[in-house]
């Protein structure tokens, strides 16, 4: 699948992905991506993040591609069994581990399944990721038939951490929509 083949939405975590951010150049440098818009970017709600990315997919005309970071990972977890079908793929980036923060704000987010995707996904981890265990995300990409990539001493993978251009996550991306291969309909 070519990115021109798809929708791909930007689905950003807790307080948005900044203009030094990868997802936000991605958004400027890819044609067919959108970001998904929250209400309320810095006090994050399950049922409303959730209900934002189904009404950004149904808007969707062609498949849709997630590009997900940090709590918007969580937030495609949430989604995935409502939104399955319109999905293509999933690259999923700098996974929270919700259930085992102790971080007020994202407690609503707690609780991802470990159902697998009814998708073809990337999950890409640090080994020094803040917030989550690399051992973990490892655990999870494999409950839900994730690739799992390997970020090396990365971080968070965010602007803050040396993430902005991030040509890497560009090559890792063509991996996962040429193993998403042709478009299923919308």
């Amino acid at each position: 699948m070519k990115t021109s083949e798809c929708d791909i939405l930007i689905v950003p975590g807790w307080n948005n992905s900044g203009p030094d951010h990868w997802q936000t150049r991605w958004e400027k440098r890819l044609p067919t991506a959108r970001r998904v818009a929250q209400r309320d970017w810095a006090h994050p709600d399950r049922d409303a993040w959730v209900s934002a990315l189904g009404i950004a997919i149904g808007k969707a005309k062609r498949p849709v591609v997630l590009v997900a970071h940090s709590l918007g990972v969580a937030t495609v977890i949430h989604a995935a069994p409502y939104v399955g079908r319109k999905v293509a793929a999933a690259f999923l980036v700098g996974l929270p581990d919700v259930d085992r923060l102790d971080v007020p704000e994202i407690q609503s987010f707690a609780g991802l399944s470990s159902d697998p995707l009814p998708f073809p996904s990337m999950l890409v981890a640090s080994r020094d990721d803040p917030y989550c265990a690399f051992e973990r995300a490892d655990e999870y990409a494999a409950a839900w038939g994730s690739d799992f990539v390997d970020a090396g001493f990365a971080g968070h993978i965010n602007g803050d951490t040396g993430y902005g251009p991030w040509p890497e996550g560009l090559t890792r991306f063509a991996t996962l929509l040429k193993r998403a291969g042709a478009p299923a309909a919308p």
